[in-house]
């Protein structure tokens, strides 16, 4: 019993590490990432696709933060959190996938590397995107 105690202790006590030290971003590159975030969740129609599994857009968002609250310190930029996240499934190594409403599949990454493109477009020529945090000036 004691040593159950222990173990969900240590888990918790490394869960609450992992959500401090995704809270230490860079504010330009939490805003890239939560541009990233919310691109995947105003997909109209589109399911995000798990290891086979079809997800709508509230379940993949959910799952990208998780991820992300998990992967803690090894995020520090949004290509760190395509990367590490919003690739591939860390339990079967199978690339996630975007389902489009015309059926179009493209792989998340793709994806989410054009919306960073665009972001920092965007960003660069001072204009603020939908769902983009207003620049700090």
């Amino acid at each position: 019993m004691r040593t159950a105690r222990s173990r969900l202790l240590a888990l918790l006590l490394l869960t609450l590490a992992a959500v401090v030290q995704a809270g230490e971003l860079a504010p330009v590159e939490n805003a890239r990432i939560e541009y990233l975030i919310a691109a995947i969740g105003a997909l109209p129609g589109a399911q995000f696709v798990r290891n086979g599994t079809a997800y709508d857009a509230a379940a993949a968002v959910e799952h990208l933060r998780l991820k992300l609250r998990f992967a803690g310190a090894r995020v520090k930029t949004a290509e760190d959190f395509i990367l590490y996240c919003a690739s591939e499934s860390s339990v079967s190594g199978r690339p996630y996938e975007i389902r489009f409403a015309d059926g179009r599949v493209v792989p998340s990454a793709q994806f989410l590397q054009q919306k960073l493109l665009e972001f920092d477009r965007h960003r660069a020529a001072g204009a603020t995107l939908p769902g983009a945090a207003p620049q700090a000036r």
